[in-house]
């Protein structure tokens, strides 16, 4: 019989409050990301700035599947992807090379979101990338940046060039390979991230009568919709839909925030 390994029972009392919440807000979004379908067994990963000089990270226990990860197992890692902690957890500082360019070159992105999920990475291989042909798409799709297939991301060279590709962007299509987004909080993150994830749904199932059959919409309306977006989803991430979320996990799967 497989044993889960258990964190020690002592980490609240070695972080400050600010550490804890945020330590409870990711566990609570890698929860939502099993609700949903989007994790990958043990891969992918979603990661948090800790408030201090150190840098340091949070990000996932390497050998538990996100419907297990809980506030105390969280790990937390310096830039180069090491523990800064005992933690009875596997690391993998392989995975954090995408999540390290961008907590290192964008002082806003506090909170990295990075998934395989099929639809987007059905997306992520169609020339065209993201369409402007359903409202979720227009919403965000102006804050959607690209970056080309390298192979599996453990080649640090890779990071000038992922980084520079997203510039000043929120969400980017990895080609032929996923999804990711970044906020100033975890909330802002994950919404963005629905929202892209959203997108790329609908646009397979839409292409998948054909593109002779769609509708585009009236010229000049992806871009108000695109002003909308960036009016309205910070406000919304943070204050209605990520409390919403948090409320939800309490009543599906309140064990994250042990």
């Amino acid at each position: 019989m497989a044993t889960q390994l258990k964190p020690p029972a002592d980490i609240r009392a070695q972080v400050s409050d600010a550490e804890w919440a945020l330590r409870t807000d990711l566990a609570c979004a890698y929860r939502l990301v099993a609700h949903h379908g989007w994790d990958d067994l043990i891969f992918t990963h979603l990661s948090v700035r800790v408030p201090g000089p150190e840098h340091h990270f949070l990000i996932n226990p390497y050998n538990l599947m996100f419907d297990e990860i809980t506030a105390s197992s969280l790990v937390k890692i310096d830039v180069h992807g090491n523990p800064v902690m005992e933690s009875p957890y596997l690391t993998n500082p392989a995975g954090f090379t995408i999540h390290s360019a961008i907590h290192m070159a964008r002082e806003d992105a506090h909170a990295v979101i990075h998934l395989h999920t099929p639809h987007g990475q059905a997306v992520a291989a169609q020339a065209d990338g993201l369409m402007p042909i359903t409202q979720t798409a227009m919403l965000i799709r102006d804050e959607v940046a690209y970056h080309h297939y390298e192979g599996v991301a453990t080649d640090l060279d890779e990071r000038e060039r992922l980084v520079a590709d997203l510039g000043q962007k929120t969400a980017m299509i990895l080609r032929n390979h996923g999804t990711l987004t970044v906020g100033e909080t975890i909330g802002e993150a994950f919404l963005k991230m629905y929202f892209l994830e959203r997108a790329c749904e609908a646009q397979v199932l839409a292409l998948s009568g054909g593109t002779a059959l769609l509708n585009h919409p009236p010229q000049g309306t992806p871009e108000k919709a695109a002003d909308q977006g960036r009016a309205g989803l910070k406000m919304i991430g943070n204050l209605l839909a990520w409390p919403a979320l948090v409320r939800k996990m309490d009543r599906e799967s309140p064990g994250f925030r042990d």
